[in-house]
């Protein structure tokens, strides 16, 4: 007995050794990758960065006012796309689909939300550049916006089954037809989880490069409308970490500092949205 005692104590704390240093690992990535953000960009970013726009190749300075723009436009639009459709997907998939249909619309979700965004660019620029003839922000926000859908609506799916049944049953037992019980008691219950899961898309996506090289392309000025090529974040970063010139990989480190901090800002605030709700699932 004192045999197996001694061995059973020694796997525990062999295991738990092990998560520990595999926990530390994971979060000393992170630190890293942040440090070493802050110490090739942090230099280079100063107010001109975000109020100027790219200066001509050979120029000092300048700035990326009109990406971090481009950036909230598709980003914006990209929204006006997938989250009503993954939201009403997502209500669809948790309160009136059989199971045939669930397992069906699940399969080709998580499918889509595997499909590389380089594919999804692809797509995008059949669809949405070709007909027209250019690129624009709304092909961008078109090809965002399609990556997007599926992680809206898995999670939504997932939030409003974590709200309890005995609800439904009693806003129903008073009257309240299907769809006021849902828009009336489900979704606001789960309101949270559901704003965390939109949240947690606009983060997923603000990083993509492949499809908005395909779609929106890329801007030195200021895109007017939404019909036009525009500047974003990611795809300045590609442009100036390839180009030649020592100044515009300074300011690609800085932008990628910036787009990242933006990301883990959003991240936090998801989970601060998050853990404040989780009393309300119960």
């Amino acid at each position: 007995m004192n045999w197996r005692l001694r061995r059973r104590k020694l796997v525990s704390g062999f295991m738990l050794t092990l998560t520990g240093v595999c926990a530390a690992v994971s979060v000393s990535v992170l630190f890293f990758i942040l440090g070493y953000l802050v110490y090739h960009g942090g230099t280079s970013i100063n107010w001109n960065f975000f109020t100027k726009l790219p200066v001509p190749v050979g120029e000092v300075g300048g700035g990326m006012a009109n990406a971090i723009v481009g950036s909230a436009k598709l980003l914006l639009f990209a929204s006006l796309l997938g989250v009503p459709i993954g939201f009403f997907g997502g209500i669809y998939m948790a309160e009136f689909s059989n199971s045939s249909v669930a397992f069906v619309v699940r399969y080709a979700a998580d499918l889509l939300n595997g499909v590389p965004s380089i594919v999804i660019g692809i797509f995008a620029y059949a669809v949405a550049v070709l007909p027209f003839k250019h690129f624009s922000t709304l092909a961008g926000a078109f090809a965002l916006g399609l990556m997007m859908i599926p992680i809206t609506l898995r999670s939504t799916e997932e939030f409003l089954h974590g709200v309890p049944r005995a609800l439904r049953e009693a806003s129903m037992a008073l009257g309240a037809s299907k769809w006021k019980t849902i828009m009336s008691v489900v979704v606001p219950a789960a309101y949270r989880g559901i704003m965390t899961a939109i949240l947690l898309a606009l983060a997923r996506v603000a990083g993509e490069t492949a499809p908005l090289l395909f779609t929106a392309f890329g801007n030195s000025y200021w895109s007017s409308g939404i019909s036009q090529p525009t500047a974003s974040l990611p795809a300045m970063i590609f442009t100036y970490a390839l180009s030649p010139y020592e100044d515009w990989h300074r300011q690609a480190w800085a932008a990628g500092l910036v787009l990242l901090a933006l990301i883990l800002v959003v991240n936090i605030f998801a989970r601060a949205i998050l853990s404040r709700g989780g009393t309300v699932l119960r």
